[in-house]
């Protein structure tokens, strides 16, 4: 489970990034909608599923609810999941 929410917090980071920093721009500046729209659908998935993930892995480890919140926080952050896997994650699977 670990893994997968390490893999699943670092793509939904990217998918964050590629949608605000790549695809927005891509829509409103050049009229391209439909990169937009793929990525957007992709961040949805990946969002629902890192939220999932970290509830289930909150639950699982028994931690506080400082560190759940921090989690779930992260979700609506750029960069944030990158932190958590960097700080809350890895630490464990080393």
């Amino acid at each position: 489970m670990l893994t997968l929410f390490r893999t699943t917090a670092i793509l939904e980071g990217i998918s964050y990034l590629a949608l605000f920093a790549v695809t927005m721009p891509l829509k409103y500046l050049a009229d391209l909608p439909m990169p937009n729209k793929y990525v957007g659908y992709a961040h949805g998935v990946l969002f629902i599923a890192y939220v999932v993930l970290a509830i289930l892995f909150w639950r699982t480890k028994k931690w506080g609810f400082k560190k759940g919140f921090i989690l779930l926080l992260a979700s609506l952050l750029p960069f944030a999941t990158f932190y958590v896997e960097r700080k809350y994650l890895a630490p464990i699977a080393d």
